[in-house]
């Protein structure tokens, strides 16, 4: 049995298109941060990860101690929007805690982390 071979029909297919007036202008702002210097993300401090079973997970309560992928005091990785773009160390001011950042991770690692 053969199949038949259908070409669509495009209707306009003689249309010519005309360039845009102002892409030069998106092209200048291809390399000016200031329009995204206003989005929100997300940071976060990782000091490490573990996996465990369901069962394990639900026993967690009040006291139970989880063992993490780090040695105390290794540093601890800054995540933006869920990437690692910095390591460091926690710090305690007052009564709150933060980062010391030690460590920035060059934009090519950060790329062939995130193709990984």
């Amino acid at each position: 049995m053969e199949s038949a071979q259908l070409e669509p029909e495009v209707e306009g297919a003689d249309v010519e298109l005309q360039q845009l007036s102002g892409t030069t202008a998106i092209a200048d702002a291809a390399g000016d941060l200031s329009l995204v210097l206003d989005v929100p993300v997300e940071l976060a401090v990782e000091i490490g990860r573990t996996a465990m079973t369901i069962r394990e997970m639900l026993a967690i309560a009040p006291g139970s101690i989880v063992a993490l992928d780090r040695i105390a005091g290794e540093p601890v990785d800054l995540l933006v929007n869920g990437k690692k773009i910095a390591r460091g160390e926690v710090v305690a001011i007052d009564e709150e805690f933060g980062l010391r950042v030690t460590e920035v991770i060059s934009p090519e690692r950060r790329l062939d982390a995130s193709t990984a």
